[in-house]
């Protein structure tokens, strides 16, 4: 009897000790799926809608109505919502006034497309100066080819009208570019919450928006609304999402030296990329895997300008795609204003995010992420086993857009920011501008090689990227920070190693001044500095723009204005 109690006692014991072990292990392992849960992977599918296309006579208004019609057919099929924005042609007509007011409000949007058609304008008391009653040139068809009273006038007859059309004002207002003006009076008198620009180009369809916060959101500028502001008093409360699946490795050097960019995004009429089957797997494998920091976005769907014959191949494989990946919980699909009210509820500022893209679509070796905070943005881009940033730009709130007062009087907009590598305008398509990883070896200069980076986002606010080297050479360590970038060599053989930055054209490069710890730019009339907090930056010796080498094995620069 004796020896029973002890063996109960025993085994009670041991129970007590794997059950008390068991409970204070369960909120590790839960932490570690809360961690991940609170990264979503958000997909907007956003549709927009114009009345007329007078660039192809063959695409009448019926042709338009088809191509939304069926967009709706296709979504509801496989239960999934979203977003449809009107310019106001469209707003005005009835047949689509019908179609969208059918649609589940629980799980559909409706919102504003601000392109500024013939109707708005005369409906505003204004001249019309277009070429045809839609004109998508940007001193008629935008925003800032109005004074700002015009802007104010054009937003007040849209709105009412929407509002007498469907009860409420629209809480989604998106175009390729809306003036900071323009958001701003929108925000404060009608209370938007979600805006949406797009991806960045140069010189595609005659604007360019280039060197911005490459994707997910951004808080713009009260000054300026390309410009991701630094302070919450200097910003417009409205979430700008960036728009339409960029292609993260080749969209930045499609089109060297021409006047404008290809497009190789998720949109179904373009066949190599949103109407590819393989190419959307891949987007969506790295979208889903790839490690995005504090949440994952992308903006899919199509204007309805290209028309159902060219959109229903990528259009009828990427929604079936979209509710699986739903259904398994990869990935959430919302509108445009439920993605900015959660935007808005859980950043006061803009949040630091990353692209992270770990296989290339192409049958190559190429990897890419791209960084993006209130600051600045980087991208790196591996390629043969060795690493450049491609691209580096800074951000200043204070920077005012010469479209915030004034009228635009060009067809031809321009959005910049402040660069230190610009891998596209600084490059020929024979000689590809960069920040290189060198190292000097047995006196000859050689570019650094390693094997695949591992992406890890640490603590909040931080990237972290390990690259191991080849030949026993140790690691390359990169801590990217909202304002500062730290790149450490760590372990193996002692390696004089620097960064080298090259270019191809040198006309346009920004830097003033380059010092010891410091070099100035100057670019759009407003100075710039990047400084290193550890290494040295060296004047030119021979090809190379400047060096940038380590102190003690670190390299520590300020992107920080």
């Amino acid at each position: 009897m004796h020896n029973y109690l002890k063996l109960t006692v025993c085994f009670l014991t041991l129970f007590c000790v794997i059950a008390c072990k068991t409970k204070q292990e369960e909120p590790n392992s839960k932490t570690v799926l809360n961690k991940e849960a609170d990264k979503p992977k958000i997909v907007n599918i956003i549709n927009f809608i114009r009345d007329i296309e007078p660039r192809d006579e063959a695409i009448t208004k019926e042709v338009l109505f088809e191509t939304t019609k069926s967009q709706v057919e296709i979504m509801r099929e496989y239960d999934l919502g979203g977003t449809f924005l009107l310019q106001y042609d469209a707003l005005m007509d009835e047949r689509y006034q019908e179609l969208l007011k059918g649609l589940p409000v629980d799980s559909f949007e409706i919102g504003a497309w601000w392109e500024i058609p013939q109707p708005l304008v005369e409906k505003a008391g204004l001249e019309w100066r277009g070429r045809f009653p839609w004109d998508w040139h940007p001193d008629v068809g935008f925003s800032t080819g109005y004074t700002p009273k015009e802007r104010e006038q054009l937003v007040d007859v849209y709105m009412e009208d929407f509002k007498k059309i469907f009860g409420y004002y629209p809480k989604s207002v998106a175009s390729w570019f809306i003036d900071a003006h323009t958001l701003n009076y929108m925000y404060e008198k009608y209370d938007i919450i979600a805006s949406a620009n797009c991806k960045d180009q140069y010189g595609t369809d005659g604007y360019t928006l280039w060197g911005g916060y490459w994707n997910q959101a951004y808080y713009p500028s009260k000054l300026n609304s390309y410009m991701p502001a630094q302070n919450a008093e200097n910003q417009i409360p409205v979430p700008v999402f960036r728009m339409l699946g960029s292609d993260p490795i080749y969209q930045y050097d499609t089109g060297l030296e021409h006047d404008r960019q290809g497009v190789i995004s998720m949109e179904p009429v373009y066949p190599r990329s949103g109407g590819s089957e393989q190419w959307v797997d891949w987007y969506m494998k790295n979208f889903v895997e790839g490690e995005p920091m504090q949440y994952a976005y992308v903006q899919v769907g199509q204007e309805n300008s290209f028309i159902w014959k060219d959109v229903k191949q990528g259009f009828e494989y990427q929604m079936p795609l979209f509710a699986k990946l739903r259904d398994q919980g990869k990935i959430k699909v919302e509108t445009l204003a439920e993605t900015g009210a959660w935007f808005k509820e859980n950043f006061k500022v803009t949040p630091a995010t990353s692209v992270t893209v770990n296989t290339d679509y192409e049958n190559g070796n190429k990897k890419t992420v791209w960084f993006n905070s209130k600051n600045y943005r980087v991208n790196l881009l591996w390629e043969d086993n060795t690493l450049r940033f491609r691209d580096i730009h800074l951000f200043d709130e204070s920077i005012q857009s010469s479209y915030l007062e004034d009228k635009l009087e060009s067809n031809q907009a321009l959005f910049f920011t402040q660069p230190f590598v610009d891998g596209y305008l600084w490059s020929t398509a024979q000689k590809l501008a960069g920040l290189r990883f060198k190292q000097e070896k047995n006196s000859k200069i050689i570019s650094l090689k390693g094997e695949d980076p591992i992406i890890t986002n640490p603590k909040e606010g931080r990237l972290e990227i390990v690259w191991p080297l080849q030949d026993d050479n140790g690691t390359i360590k990169m801590e990217i920070d909202e304002d500062k970038t730290q790149i450490t060599h760590e372990g193996g053989k002692s390696l004089d190693w620097f960064l080298e930055l090259t270019v191809a054209k040198t006309d346009d490069l920004p830097f003033q001044s380059i010092e010891d710890h410091k070099i100035e730019s100057l670019y759009q009339g407003k100075t710039y500095t990047v400084s290193a907090l550890k290494g040295k930056f060296s004047k030119p010796v021979a090809d190379e723009v400047f060096r940038i080498y380590p102190e003690d094995n670190v390299i520590k620069l300020n992107f920080k204005q």
